[in-house]
């Protein structure tokens, strides 16, 4: 039995959830979207998902044509009619059907697309062992081209991304800001730990504003881990104690060598391992 998919309005079976060829989204990546995960069938930080999805809409200057409210009941509605207990959202808006042309104001109306279903995470293995990861050439998107704070259906840049950290044999890439700074990996933000404090990049370097990392940053407040948000370099995640990316997917996860340098012992650290602890027993609260 396939899955009960939202499209536009209405739950709409797989095999009937089709868009049309002249979607912007299709022609131009013209859209902005959320992954979002379930945990014991309640949607996590659902609201804090819906608010980022509108303000990404309203930098594009996308109108969403559901209020907050609705939206939500339709996700809400998605994941029961699919039986998700713990699994993962994908909520797309594009911008809906228009001509051959670049003028988005000629799209009449924008479509929305909500999937429910199975997530396939990190091997587990890899949360005991921890990542290897790189630093590739490609550099985060200028902040005056897309900002990178809009998470769009135009991922090509994440993308470049992942394929020199797949062909280098490496879980992931570190990507750079335009002036040199540690922006994000390809599919999440980055924390290190340096002498018992904790820190991440600042959004204004080029990352998104990730909600796993918001909640990360609130549990390490919590447990009374000293963290900064700063401007890092190569050199720090060279040299840190422990290093972790936070995603939606990926969760709290440990990188052990980057760029063929061990970090730290060469195995996920105890903040790192007490972060990831807090972060699922709060998840699943």
């Amino acid at each position: 039995m396939g899955l009960k998919i939202w499209l536009d309005d209405k739950l709409v079976n797989q095999e009937d959830a089709k868009v049309s060829v002249f979607d912007h989204g299709l022609l131009y990546g013209d859209g902005v979207f959320e992954g979002i995960r379930v945990y014991g069938g309640k949607i996590f930080e659902h609201d804090a998902h819906l608010e980022r999805l509108y303000k990404s809409a309203k930098v594009i200057r996308l109108t969403i044509p559901m209020d907050l409210p609705t939206l939500k009941k339709a996700v809400e509605e998605t994941v029961r009619a699919n039986q998700i207990t713990d699994g993962y959202i994908r909520l797309v808006v594009t911008r809906g059907v228009g001509d051959l042309g670049l003028n988005p104001f000629l799209c009449k109306r924008a479509c929305v697309i909500i999937i429910a279903d199975k997530i396939r995470l990190y091997p587990a293995e890899l949360y005991e062992k921890g990542l290897k990861v790189i630093s590739v050439p490609t550099i985060r998107n200028h902040p005056m081209s897309i900002p990178p704070q809009v998470k769009s259906l135009n991922y090509l840049n994440n993308i470049f991304a992942k394929i020199e950290a797949v062909d280098a044999g490496a879980s992931e890439a570190i990507l750079y800001s335009h002036d040199g700074y540690v922006a994000e990996a390809s599919g999440d933000n980055i924390f290190i730990v340096s002498e018992g404090t904790l820190y991440t990049p600042p959004v204004q370097a080029g990352s998104l504003d990730g909600i796993t990392r918001r909640v990360v940053i609130k549990l390490a407040r919590e447990e009374r881990i000293p963290i900064i948000e700063k401007n890092l370099t190569r050199f720090d995640l060279y040299t840190a104690d422990e290093f972790f990316l936070t995603g939606t997917a990926a969760e709290v996860i440990g990188v052990v060598e980057m760029d063929g340098r061990i970090i730290g012992d060469g195995k996920p650290g105890p903040i790192t391992r007490r972060l990831r602890e807090k972060f699922y027993a709060y998840a699943h609260a």
